[in-house]
């Protein structure tokens, strides 16, 4: 039987993610996530924590590439 969790992430369904052979595998839900899609985590939690960090450098105002 797999395991799957729903990440959230600010009131945000950031996506699912369903356990394999390597661990957990992250499926988008939103596009602010996409970035995360087919990615493999250790645990649920990790995809959890690399979903809030991607939200979290997009907030930060210093977020810019100098030309």
């Amino acid at each position: 039987m797999s395991k799957a969790y729903v990440i959230e992430v600010s009131n945000q369904t950031a996506g699912i993610v369903v356990g394999d052979e390597r661990g957990f595998r992250f499926f988008s839900s939103e596009r602010a996530f996409d970035s995360l899609e087919g990615g493999h985590f250790g645990s649920a939690r990790a995809a959890e924590r690399a979903a809030r960090a991607l939200i979290e450098r997009r907030r930060r105002p210093d977020n810019r590439t100098a030309f």
